[in-house]
């Protein structure tokens, strides 16, 4: 088994989703749902390059009447949410993309502004993402004043030769110039994402750019393997080359460890501190409201958004349509959550995570147990050396975890597998 089939950052994958008929209006979509503890995500889907791994819901370049009309949008959008929903609380927010920060200082202001209408807002911890191009004083400054709490940026190699075998094309020069800007300005938490299995990598080269991020001291790491997407910049790479992936994985997780980072999960690594993962919000139980045509919504039934694409000129036409939308006040495209697909998020989650399954917290939610529910699964998981269990936790083995990206996948349900394959066939 190829220890990279995909990245599970949530389940199940918007390819999964379709047009809802009829579409529900959200008071309904929302009634009955606890919202004491959500997550606000607000994405903008602008970046000022297109990178050659990228197979997000994004473009390139944006004249300012667009974006100026897209945050219109982001407001009209938040008006119905604002209806539809009886007093939420939100427990964490991010600003996402894309590259939030490819907006200017006053469209962020404009953007904090909006999400602003939400209770909380200011006072919650706030992630946002951004960019060595984007990442400017003014900007940074911004973002700070407005409450935010972590800044995420994508680094992925501090070699100039390798950032553009990435089709990143970027100078270490402008990566140390946005570092020194961020911890010049101040924030908690700063993030650096770094990338193995770049063409031309070695371990020697894979070290220099652990070390170079280690410089800046960042309270989380995130170390991302290499996918070649379709549509995407390289996707047409041929070759496979899962050995050198693992095994930069692995020196990159030893090397953290050693410099006394906790690992969370196969990609994120942090500083140990007394207020790291310090949120109330559980992606497991909680709902998130997403505000733009790039961000999903989910509750306990239903996982919903806007149509999904990754080509340049269907993203083009997804955007331009939301930005003309005067009516906000339904679900239009989504996925019905039933009991078993409940039971197969939670377990995905969890066990994904370095902390694992809590098997009591599980059985609190379901009246079954995970090793019942999925016995055959994490029995071959087990088999394999990726699984530990206890009475009261299942996690995986340092071995699993390396695994991660197989493991996912592999509990995916036959209708979410289904779904997804119809949609890359399309």
């Amino acid at each position: 088994m190829t220890p990279y089939q995909g990245y599970v950052y949530a389940y199940p994958h918007k390819t999964a989703y379709r047009p809802l008929h009829p579409a529900p209006a959200l008071r309904d979509v929302w009634a009955g749902e606890p919202l004491d503890a959500l997550f606000l995500y607000m994405h903008v889907p602008f970046c000022e390059m297109r990178c050659g791994f990228c197979n997000l819901f994004t473009r390139t370049g944006a004249p300012e009447e667009l974006t100026g009309a897209y945050l219109d949008a982001l407001d009209r959008q938040a008006t119905a949410v604002l209806g539809a929903l009886d007093a939420p609380v939100f427990a964490t927010a991010a600003f996402g993309g894309g590259t939030p920060t490819y907006l200017t200082a006053s469209e962020l202001e404009r953007l904090c502004d909006i999400a602003g209408r939400f209770s909380g807002f200011g006072s919650i911890p706030l992630g946002v993402e951004t960019s060595p191009a984007t990442a400017t004083t003014d900007r940074l400054t911004v973002l700070a004043e407005r409450g935010t709490t972590r800044i995420s940026i994508g680094v992925q190699s501090f070699l100039d030769e390798e950032a553009r075998a990435a089709v990143r094309p970027q100078k270490r020069a402008e990566v140390e110039a946005a570092l020194d800007r961020i911890r010049a300005v101040g924030f908690p938490v700063l993030n650096i994402d770094l990338i193995y299995g770049i063409d031309g990598q070695t371990a020697a080269t894979w070290m220099h750019s652990l070390d170079a991020a280690l410089a800046w001291r960042p309270e989380e790491i995130y170390l991302y393997p290499l996918y070649v997407r379709p549509l995407t910049g390289l996707g047409r790479r041929a070759r496979d080359w899962d050995d050198q992936r693992l095994t930069l994985y692995g020196i990159g997780r030893d090397h953290l460890l050693a410099e006394g980072y906790e690992q969370v999960s196969m990609r994120m690594f942090r500083l140990p501190s007394a207020d790291a993962g310090g949120t109330e919000y559980c992606c497991q139980t909680d709902g998130m409201v997403g505000l733009g045509c790039g961000a999903r919504s989910y509750t306990s039934r239903l996982h919903y958004s806007f149509e999904y694409a990754v080509g340049t000129s269907q993203v083009r036409s997804i955007i331009d349509d939301y930005v003309r939308e005067s009516d906000f006040d339904t679900a239009r495209v989504g996925f019905e959550v039933d009991d078993d697909e409940r039971r197969r998020r939670h377990l995905v989650q969890s066990l994904l995570q370095t902390a694992g399954v809590d098997r009591s917290a599980y059985r609190a939610r379901f009246g079954t147990d995970p090793m019942d529910d999925f016995a055959a699964d994490l029995t071959s998981f087990g088999d394999r050396g990726w699984l530990e269990a206890t009475e009261s936790i299942i996690r995986l083995t340092p071995e699993g975890l390396a695994y991660s990206d197989a493991i996912g996948p592999a509990l995916f349900s036959s209708r979410v597998q289904s779904l997804m394959d119809a949609y890359e066939s399309r």
